[in-house]
C-alpha cells in the first residue's frame, strides 16, 4: 500500500517521462525533410507505440497516419499492419462496431507469420472484451467460444516459449473454467521469465482473475497491487487493475483506499478515453464515496454518544443535551437522505448495465471525508474520556461547545464541488448559457461552487427530492424552493424546462 501510494503522487513525474521520449520522436519527425514514405510510417509507428496504451486519440490519430503512408508505398503488407494497429485503440477505448469493421476489411493473405498472429490475437480480445462488456447468459459463452478459436489460431504461429505462446495459454484455461491450468501456465511467466512493466502488469493483473474466481481475495488483491504499481510506472492509462484493486478493497470494507485508488482510475480513463471504463466505474464509484459518507457519519455519532453520556451525569448540562438531540436528529435525516440516493444510484446502475450505454444520469450522491477532520475527531473523543475520568465537567462542556460540526459539513461540501466538476468540468459554463447575460454566476475568489449552483448540480446527479437537497445543504425546504425560483426567474429558457435542460449537461 505505501508503494501504490508513492507510485501515485510520483505518476505525474512518471508521465513526464514518457511526454520527453514522445517530444524527442517528434523533434526527430519535425526535423526530418525529404524523408520517404517509409521513414515517415516508423517514425508514426514509434509515437504510436508510445501513445497505444496512454492516450487513445493520439494512438488513433498516428495509426491513421501509418494507416495513409502505407497505402501511399502501396505495401498491403503495412496496410495491414497499420490497421491491426489501428484496431488496438479502437477497441481500447470501446468501440466495438469500429472495431469489428477494421478487423474484417484486412487482406489476411497479405500478412506476415508474425502479423498473422497478432490480428488472431485481436481478434480474441475483441470477442473476449465483448463478451465482458454484454455479461449475457446467451451471447457471453458464444463470444468466449469465438475468442477461443481466435486464440487457438493464433498460438499456433507463436514459438512455444514465447510470452504471448504461454499468456495466451492461461487467457484461453480462465476462459473455459480450467483455472488451475491457467494458473500453472502464468506462474510459468511470473517465475523467472523475463517481462517488460506492461507484460508484468498484464499478467499478474490476469493471475487476479483466477484468485477471485477461487475466492482468494487477499490474494487476487497482492496481485492487483503488482499490476497496478507497473502500470503507474510505465505510464499505462488503458488499464483495469487499479479499478479491479478498488472494487476489491471496497468490498472488503477499505472505503479509504478504494476511493484513492478509483480516483486515479476516473483520470486514468478521462485521460486516455476509454469509454467502457467510464461504464464501469458508475457502478462502484457512487458507491465507494457514500461508504465514505457514511463512515463519517459514524464518527459523529460517536462524538453524541460520548456527549449523552456525560450530560446525564449532571443537571447543570441540559442545555448541552438539548444541542445533542438536535445534532442526533440532524444526522438520522443525513443518513436517510445518503440511503434514498443509494438506492436511486443503484436503480440508475441497473439501467445502465441493461441499457449498454452510457447514461447522463450515473452519478448519484458522493462526498469525501476529511482526513484532519477525522483527527480531530478523534482526539476529541480521547480528550473527552479523559475529562470523564477526571470527572471535570466545566472542561467537557467547553470542548463540546467548540466541536465545530460546521466546518466540517464546509469540508463535505467542498469535497462535493471537486469530485462534481471532475465528472462535469463545464457544469458552470453551460449552466450560465442558461442564464441571461447580466444575471449569470459569478462565483468568487477561492470558490469551485456556491449555493445556487450546488443545487442545480445534486439535481444534474439525480436526486430532484427538494426535502433530501435541503438535507444535504442545511437549509430548509423552503429556502431551496426559493434558490430554484430565483434562477429560473433569471434564465433565458421557460421555467418549465430549465431543469430538463440541467439534466442535458454531459460529463467527460
Amino acid at each position: 500500500m505505501q508503494v501504490i501510494n508513492r507510485a501515485i503522487s510520483a505518476s505525474p513525474a512518471y508521465d513526464e517521462i514518457k511526454n520527453k521520449r514522445i517530444d524527442s520522436i517528434k523533434r526527430v519527425l519535425s526535423k526530418s525533410k525529404d524523408v520517404s514514405h517509409l521513414g515517415l510510417f516508423n517514425l508514426y509507428s514509434q509515437l504510436y507505440n508510445e501513445y497505444q496504451i496512454y492516450n487513445y486519440d493520439s494512438a488513433f490519430g498516428y495509426a491513421q497516419k501509418m494507416v495513409s503512408e502505407s497505402q501511399s508505398m502501396r505495401e498491403d503488407s503495412l496496410v495491414g499492419y497499420a490497421k491491426i494497429k489501428e484496431g488496438f485503440v479502437l477497441l481500447s477505448a470501446g468501440l466495438f462496431k469500429e472495431t469489428f469493421d477494421l478487423l474484417q476489411n484486412i487482406n489476411m493473405n497479405l500478412l506476415s507469420k508474425t502479423e498473422k498472429a497478432e490480428y488472431f490475437a485481436m481478434m480474441a480480445r475483441y470477442y473476449y472484451d465483448l463478451a465482458d462488456y454484454n455479461n449475457d447468459r446467451f451471447y457471453t459463452p458464444r463470444y468466449n467460444d469465438s475468442g477461443n478459436r481466435y486464440i487457438d489460431s493464433s498460438r499456433i504461429l507463436l514459438a512455444p516459449e514465447s510470452f504471448e505462446y504461454i499468456y495466451y495459454s492461461g487467457l484461453k484455461n480462465i476462459r473455459t473454467g480450467n483455472y488451475e491450468m491457467a494458473l500453472s501456465e502464468l506462474k510459468k511467466l511470473t517465475g523467472s521469465y523475463p517481462m517488460s512493466r506492461h507484460e508484468v502488469a498484464v499478467t499478474t493483473s490476469t493471475l487476479s482473475d483466477i484468485y477471485v474466481q477461487k475466492g482468494q481475495t487477499d490474494s487476487a488483491i497482492d496481485l492487483l497491487l503488482i499490476a497496478a504499481i507497473e502500470d503507474i510506472r510505465n505510464s499505462t492509462k488503458e488499464t483495469r487493475a487499479i479499478f479491479n484493486l478498488a472494487t476489491l478493497l471496497f468490498k472488503k470494507g477499505n472505503a479509504k483506499d478504494a476511493s484513492t485508488f478509483i480516483e486515479k482510475a476516473v483520470s486514468d480513463a478521462v485521460f486516455y478515453g476509454a469509454r467502457q471504463r467510464k461504464v464501469q466505474l458508475t457502478s462502484i464509484l457512487p458507491l465507494i464515496e457514500a461508504e465514505k459518507l457514511n463512515i463519517l457519519q459514524n464518527k459523529n455519532q460517536k462524538v453524541v454518544n460520548y456527549a449523552i453520556a456525560v450530560t446525564l451525569s449532571s443537571l447543570l448540562l441540559i442545555s448541552l443535551l438539548f444541542i445533542i438531540f438536535r445534532q442526533v436528529k440532524k444526522l438520522q435525516i443525513a443518513k436517510a437522505d445518503v440511503t434514498a440516493a443509494h438506492r436511486l444510484q443503484q436503480h440508475i446502475n441497473t439501467k445502465l448495465q441493461e441499457a449498454n450505454k452510457i447514461k447522463e444520469e450515473y452519478i448519484g450522491y458522493f462526498f469525501s471525508g476529511n482526513s484532519e477532520f477525522y483527527t480531530r475527531i478523534e482526539k476529541f473523543i480521547q480528550s473527552v474520556e479523559v475529562k470523564i475520568a477526571d470527572r471535570k465537567l466545566d472542561d467537557i462542556r467547553f470542548l463540546v461547545n467548540n466541536l465545530n460540526l460546521k466546518k466540517g459539513r464546509e469540508e463535505v461540501l467542498h469535497d462535493f464541488d471537486r469530485i462534481f466538476l471532475k465528472l462535469f468540468p463545464n457544469f458552470v459554463a453551460e449552466f450560465n448559457s442558461l442564464i441571461n447575460n447580466e444575471e449569470q454566476v459569478r462565483l468568487k475568489e477561492g470558490e469551485l461552487l456556491n449555493t445556487d449552483l450546488r443545487i442545480f448540480a445534486l439535481i444534474r446527479m439525480g436526486i430532484h427530492d427538494t426535502q433530501k437537497i435541503a438535507g444535504i445543504l442545511g437549509y430548509s425546504a423552503n429556502t431551496i424552493n426559493t434558490y430554484k425560483s430565483k434562477i429560473k426567474n433569471k434564465s433565458s429558457v421557460p421555467n418549465e424546462t430549465f431543469e430538463e435542460k440541467i439534466m442535458q449537461i454531459r460529463s467527460v
